[in-house]
């Protein structure tokens, strides 16, 4: 491994003015401020009614209120009032409902002494719950977590939207040691904001983490918050918020994607500490630790893609260790009693474009002399509601029917903050902003402004005409609000911003896609042909020196050119956790940008509308930070995508923690409950990132550190750590996408192109042949000893098995399931390459507070063995029948998903025999024994590289494809790699005399001799 640890020797003098709250040893100094002191005036909201005197059970009050919001199945807001509201039970928050704590204190939401459930395991005291993402029939998957346990009660899910809680505090009471403040596993536009947790003797003020908080702060417990990945699996961002005293860790984590922006962690023994056997995409922005004992962080799952760990701008005071590592023990001690970090890596380091990576850290130290106070708040706050002035009484309608552009411009005109009840206010022109302009709206996702179709300002051929346009320069800002642009208004963008660094557009979703709800306003409907996609502007345009901060910004409206387009502008900007999805050609775009940071951005292209899309496009830009970034396709594309991000003419580009992936969450039940897993796709983008100028490329999918060089500076290079070949062959191409091969008794190749319902054969003497293509849906395919094809198809609800003699393609013998044998000695295919990651199911023993580790369930899930199998006709192979997960309907419209559908292709092996196969959750290679009814057993780890495909020469050798093609020797020890023109997907041995490796990547097949 490399180590590159610079340490500065010069003292730091930084000017002594911290407050009382940011000097060492500081104690928090009482309650947060009410951010509501007055309530909105919002008809359509719902008021809690209860008592609020700490003594009276309030659960049913507030449950009946939360109810009420959500009876019209769209969500809503609930106001509660100032008071102290015991609890005695869970609260369950329904999908899309919004709770603001309004009064000249904050409610506080209390647990009282020694409350029955809260005593041990976890019980949540409020929980965010979601619809039917992962039913399985009749069966809900619901939280363990509730007091009492409701089965019938769904759990968030990555299509819980716009679900919220505000301005209300958590007091726990002695007693209750499982008891957790908020169970929080919500998607885009979730939030908690101006939230304190007073945990006591509690476990952990927040539990199951979703998209974004603001403004949180702990107190005691044994930890602030404990977390595994998000439900949509998408990064989970904290801002300006604070950890005080917690008596295990401030965070503890693995999975969470855990985006920190100016966080205070102080008086506990580790600030974020990742789970035994698990990593984390963990950025860090403006943290800062104070008094944490033992390490600021705890580094576990070393030498693995998925653990990429990055601060910037760190300081710690009495923080004795920076830096643990917990597998090695290694510790990165800090610079005496007070430094600050400039920078700290650790992960897998790419030396420059078009090379692969090794492992590094990377720490900048320097001592502090003097204690510098914290930096000021990344997010503003916004005025206080007796400034707001509500555009109802203004004479603005909002009533779906009304054209309300001349009151709302009218408005905008002569009053400086104006609040946006819940309503679609439908505009025909531009609203224009002035410079010092707030919008304050509370629920996006039931609070439009919008545009009729075919509304005659915005027809035709020409640039683009805002829905709402922000004056250049100023400090304008922009909360709570939804926009739409009509299905058919092609000139279109929702949001043209040219406002300054000041600015600010927060809590924003642009309505068409997901979380979408229309109304008889819009009678053009999103899937209505006339609504073109790619055929509107981008959703949010900032352009002419505009820039600011943006968070929690949600653009999926596949109608529009891009999500979030910036051009033309050097004014600093920062986008904190930015959704940008379902776009037709591209999510995110810059364009002559400089000095703009992007701090866990998230895309996601679907199956129709983002085959050939990218994740994000950079042009002419320079300055530029990408971190915790997650560049995803869903797991039913149809098709492959050759990179995430393209570079043209662009230099000075920092990738820290990127995560490119396609995978997603399925419903499982079993003896032990209900949960949900992962499935992977074959599709995801071949490559990271992609740059066109220069003509390299990284096929690292997972890493923690790559600079792009400054525009003409070449790209860095490095020798690699083991002898390259590139002597590989080019044997057939053009193909769509292919995989799925097999060799007969003589070496001939077999193998599928997807895209085409075609089975090809290669030899040497015979080059490339069709041997059939009837539209029988092949996915994978073996060769049983009489040389017929056994062919597994993703037709029917489970798959389907056939059989063909490569001479007589026609004759199709369908082969059904039959019990497992015991003691036969034939081959058993088993999928190469498998996804498996317990997701979604709470994987935390509640009696010890541990989690069972990704190895373990790899092992316990791998290990099981299957009851049916499919024989081939000559009963030489045998393939194991692995369960098949279903999506949409039961015909050709619906997904099928299983081990073996999923994988690249399959490996063979006797019972008893040794065989590889590699889980792409870890990024691992392992070995196992072949055990009764297809499972594998005594696995052991064999090479921190686990992608695509894994093969065992004669010899003992080891292939492995990830991004490249790895070779290790029987002992595990890295000897060499072949690099590929294209990422190679799957190995196979073949050829007549067994010496061929051949190579398959998605459009060409190539060859190399052993």
């Amino acid at each position: 491994m490399k180590a590159i640890l610079a340490a500065g020797v010069a003292m730091m003098l930084v000017p002594a003015s911290p407050s009382a709250a940011s000097a060492p040893g500081a104690r928090p100094q009482g309650r947060s401020s009410s951010v509501y002191l007055t309530r909105p005036d919002d008809p359509r909201a719902v008021v809690v009614k209860g008592v609020g005197d700490g003594r009276a059970d309030d659960s049913a009050a507030l449950q009946s209120a939360i109810d009420m919001a959500a009876r019209e199945g769209k969500g809503g807001v609930v106001f509660l009032p100032a008071g102290r509201y015991r609890i005695s039970r869970t609260i369950f928050v329904r999908s899309a409902v919004r709770i603001f704590g309004v009064g000249r204190t904050r409610p506080v939401i209390v647990l009282g002494d020694n409350t029955p459930g809260f005593a041990s395991g976890i019980g949540a005291m409020l929980s965010f719950t979601g619809e039917d993402q992962y039913r399985v029939g009749d069966v809900a998957v619901p939280p363990p977590t509730s007091v009492p346990f409701d089965p019938k009660i769904f759990d968030a899910t990555s299509s819980t939207f716009y679900s919220a809680l505000s301005n209300v505090d958590f007091e726990f009471g002695q007693g209750n040691a499982g008891a957790i403040g908020v169970r929080f596993r919500v998607a885009q536009h979730g939030f908690l904001r101006h939230v304190d947790f007073h945990i006591a003797s509690g476990l952990a003020g927040i539990y199951q983490a979703g998209n974004e908080c603001e403004d949180v702060r702990f107190f005691g417990g044994r930890y602030g918050i404990l977390t595994e990945k998000t439900s949509p699996a998408w990064p989970f961002t904290l801002i300006d918020s604070e950890f005080h005293g917690q008596r295990d860790a401030a965070i503890r984590e693995h999975e969470a994607g855990l985006t920190l922006v100016n966080v205070l962690m102080r008086d506990t023994p580790v600030g974020i500490e990742i789970d035994r056997g698990y990593g984390d995409w963990l950025w860090g922005k403006d943290v800062r630790f104070e008094n944490v004992s033992r390490a600021g962080v705890v580094i576990s799952n070393e030498n693995n893609v998925y653990t990429q760990v990055g601060f910037d701008n760190a300081v710690a005071i009495d923080t004795p260790t920076f830096a643990r590592f917990r597998d090695s023990g290694r510790v990165v001690p800090g610079a005496g009693a007070r430094y600050r970090v400039a920078a700290f890596n650790y992960g897998l380091t790419l030396p420059g474009l078009g090379r692969m990576g090794d492992y590094a850290t990377d720490m900048r130290m320097t001592p502090l002399w003097r204690v510098p106070a914290r930096v000021a708040p990344a997010i503003r706050t916004l005025p206080p509601v007796r400034a707001w002035a509500n555009v109802r009484d203004l004479g603005v309608k909002g009533d779906d029917a009304t054209d309300d552009t001349a009151a709302l411009q009218r408005a905008i005109d002569t009053h400086r903050v104006l609040y946006l009840p819940i309503g679609r206010y439908r505009v025909s022109d531009t609203l224009k902003l002035r410079r010092d302009s707030v919008l304050i709206a509370l629920h996006p996702g039931l609070t439009h402004v919008y545009l009729v179709d075919e509304t005659p300002a915005f027809m035709g051929v020409g640039g683009p005409k805002a829905l709402i346009e922000s004056a250049k320069g100023g400090n304008a800002i922009v909360s709570g609000l939804g926009l739409w642009t009509g299905g058919v208004n092609p000139r279109a963008t929702a949001l043209l911003w040219k406002a300054g660094a000041a600015s600010m557009v927060n809590d924003v979703k642009i309505q068409g896609g997901g979380g979408t709800a229309l109304t008889k306003g819009s009678p053009i409907g999103f899937g209505d042909p006339r609504a073109r996609w790619d055929g509107q502007h981008p959703s949010i345009w900032v352009t002419d020196g505009g820039g600011g901060t943006f968070a929690a910004i949600w653009s999926p409206n596949t109608l529009a050119q891009a999500g979030f387009y910036v051009s033309n502008t050097s004014t600093p900007g920062h986008v904190y956790e930015l959704s940008a999805e379902h776009h037709y050609r591209t999510e995110i775009v810059l364009d002559g940008v400089r000095n703009w940071e992007f701090l866990a951005p998230q895309t996601e292209q679907e199956v129709r509308d983002g085959v050939a899309a990218i994740s994000t496009e950079i042009r002419n830009s320079s300055n530029i930070l990408f971190a915790n970034y997650h560049g995803y396709r869903v797991t039913r594309t149809a098709g492959p995508m050759d990179a995430a991000v393209k570079l043209y003419n662009s230099g000075d580009i920092r990738f820290r923690n990127v995560h490119v992936n396609a995978e997603s969450g399925f419903a499982s039940c079993d003896a032990k409950g209900c949960g949900t897993y992962l499935r992977a796709s074959k599709y995801p983008f071949e490559n990271a990132i992609k740059d066109m100028t220069r003509g390299q490329e990284v096929r690292e999918r997972e890493f923690a550190v790559l600079d792009i060089p400054a525009t003409g500076a070449g790209s860095a290079t490095a020798s690699p750590a083991a002898p390259v070949k590139d002597s590989v062959e080019k044997l057939a191409g053009g193909f769509y996408s292919i995989a799925g091969a097999g060799v007969d008794g003589r070496g001939r190749l077999y193998f599928i192109d997807r895209g085409f319902s075609r089975i090809h054969g290669w030899s040497r003497k015979g080059g490339l042949s069709v041997v059939s293509d009837a539209p029988t849906d092949p996915v994978n395919l073996a060769v049983d000893r009489s040389g017929r094809l056994l062919v597994l198809s993703s037709a029917g609800r489970d798959g389907t098995v056939y059989s063909i003699d490569p001479d007589t393609p026609f004759d199709v013998r369908l082969i059904p399931p039959t019990p497992v044998e015991a003691g036969r000695e034939t081959a058993t295919l088993l999928p190469g390459n498998i996804w498996n990651n317990g997701e979604f199911r709470d994987r935390i023993d509640p009696k010890t507070y541990e989690f069972t580790t990704l190895a373990e369930m790899f092992a316990r899930d791998i290990g099981q063995p299957k009851t049916m199998e499919y024989v081939s006709p000559d009963g030489s192979i045998a393939l194991p029948a692995f369960r098949v997960w279903n999506q949409g309907p039961d015909d050709h419209r619906g997904w099928r998903w299983s081990d073996a559908l999923d994988s690249y292709g399959f490996v063979a092996g006797t019972p008893g025999e040794r065989v590889f196969v590699a889980n792409g959750s870890e990024n691992r290679t392992y070995s196992g024994l072949v055990g009764p009814g297809g499972s594998v057993i005594d696995l052991k780890p064999f090479a921190n590289r686990g992608g695509e495909s894994v093969v065992k020469d004669a010899g003992g050798n080891v292939y492995v494809a990830n991004g490249q093609v790895f070779v290790y020797a029987p002992d595990g020890t890295q000897t060499r790699r072949i690099d590929v023109p294209e990422r190679p997907l799957q190995l196979v041995i073949g050829g007549e005399d067994r010496r061929t490796l051949f190579i398959l990547t998605h459009h060409s097949l190539y060859a190399t001799a052993l």
